[in-house]
């Protein structure tokens, strides 16, 4: 079993709770964050913990995969973020088991202007909804969000797992997969989180063609 992603996601989670500690309210939530500087400046940073929520999607069975900077994280990113992006296949069978990990971890889910939703399965059926706990805010999207020419189901059948030391299995996109959803997107804090990701995939290159080497 490969623990280090979730032991970097650990990590994450400590430093954020560092920087944030004692800062100012803003009344930014992660829907506010800057497109330059991400979600950490916001006020749903001081209370980034995702592994209420992610144990409780393993829990419930939900196949939910993890984007964005959280993904970037498990991958080996040092920017830090305050909120969890997830992707999943919006196929209603598939809902229920989404809602009752929500309804576990305290979430509130939220449309596009930021206005609860009345909970259940028929919530998470369209593009995109927005939940909101006491741990972790975020976007749960499918593939029917406009994701530009990128083609996102396949993301999602190429998924990774990682295994925390307690059992926990979280769901990640593959590096190359996450590189490609950056571009897609074109923000300026994802094409810096791109080539950051890019660097990373050179220097494991590098490393394993020195220990096939040795």
């Amino acid at each position: 079993m490969n623990r280090g992603p979730l032991e970097l996601l650990h990590n994450a989670v400590d430093r954020t709770r560092a920087l944030t500690r004692g800062r100012p309210a803003t009344g930014r939530t992660h829907d506010d964050a800057d497109p330059v500087a991400g979600s950490l400046a916001t006020d749903s940073a001081q209370r980034f913990d995702p592994f209420p929520l992610l144990r409780a999607l393993d829990a419930a069975g939900a196949r939910a995969v993890v984007i964005g900077q959280v993904a970037g994280i498990l991958h080996g990113s040092t920017e830090l973020t305050g909120d969890l992006d997830l992707l999943w296949d919006g196929a209603p069978e598939h809902a229920g088991a989404l809602a009752r990990a929500f309804a576990a971890a305290g979430c509130t889910l939220l449309d596009d202007d930021h206005r609860p939703i009345p909970p259940g399965p028929q919530a998470l059926l369209r593009p995109k909804v927005q939940f909101d706990s006491p741990q972790v805010s975020g976007d749960c999207c499918t593939p029917a969000l406009p994701w530009g020419a990128l083609p996102v189901r396949p993301l999602l059948d190429r998924a990774l797992t990682a295994v925390d030391t307690d059992g926990l299995r979280v769901l990640y996109l593959r590096r190359d997969d996450l590189i490609l959803m950056r571009r897609a997107l074109g923000r300026p804090k994802d094409l810096r989180r791109a080539e950051e990701l890019e660097r990373l995939q050179d220097v494991v290159g590098i490393e394993g063609r020195r220990r096939s080497s040795v």
